[in-house]
């Protein structure tokens, strides 16, 4: 039996260099928690290192955790790309990381990116430059996704600023995306009237910071709070569907 799951899978971790501190996966769980929220997801910049420590709270809290990250095509566009296996995540992060330029983090510009562990101690600082670019085409890494069977979301793309057609100008008919994430600054109406021939679209928060998460959010219709779910709701098969807010 399906029933509505409320859903935000754009949320920014402290590993991320433009979140806030606050953004712990203990104080990000407390706060979907007091949100509503059914899922959520853990997007970081080119990196998932704080996801497992997430999704261990989330198991002790009674609140799903999707793992995945937001990475940065050659063409510096923003993919949202999520895994059901932690171990399938782990290898996309390897290529991501070799695919990645070889300078460093300048906190002093781009803020701190830190990993933390169940009980928020600070257990390290990723030195690599995660707010930069991939390597990788927007096809090749939506190729890269599938390989480890995860799903690919182009996100936020009604923004000028690293959206697929502000950048491109367009949606390549080729990408293979499973779907299309919207800014809170756009309704759904507006998106599928903007946008002719979309659907399958999802809004999350891309919180920053605490407050931000679950200002927007995706109603799942869905048997189970599983990311084979929600792709079979993006596809709108089996039932399962995406509900209009």
């Amino acid at each position: 039996m399906t029933r509505l799951f409320k859903a935000d899978l754009h949320i920014h971790t402290c590993l991320s260099p433009c979140a806030q501190l606050e953004m712990t996966p203990r104080a990000i769980v407390r706060q979907a928690k007091l949100k509503g929220l059914d899922i959520i997801g853990i997007s970081d910049h080119n990196s998932a290192e704080n996801v497992v420590v997430t999704k261990k709270i989330g198991e002790k809290e009674g609140l799903v955790v999707i793992g995945g990250m937001e990475v940065t095509s050659r063409e510096e566009v923003h993919i949202l790309a999520f895994f059901a296996d932690d171990e399938q995540l782990l290898k996309f992060q390897d290529i991501v990381y070799d695919n990645l330029t070889t300078g460093t983090n300048c906190t002093e510009v781009f803020g701190e990116q830190v990993v933390v562990n169940e009980i928020d101690e600070i257990i390290g600082f990723n030195q690599r430059l995660l707010i930069d670019a991939t390597g990788l085409s927007i096809n090749e890494l939506v190729d890269k996704i599938h390989s480890f069977e995860g799903i690919a979301v182009a996100s936020h793309i009604d923004r000028e600023g690293f959206g697929i057609i502000g950048q491109l100008g367009f949606i390549p008919p080729d990408s293979g995306l499973d779907g299309f994430e919207i800014s809170s600054k756009i309704t759904l109406e507006e998106a599928k009237d903007r946008f002719h021939g979309r659907n399958s679209f999802i809004t999350g928060s891309d919180a920053h910071n605490l407050l931000d998460i679950g200002k927007s959010f995706t109603q799942f219709l869905l048997e189970l709070p599983t990311l084979k779910e929600i792709e079979l709701a993006l596809k709108g098969q089996g039932g399962r569907f995406l509900v209009d807010k």
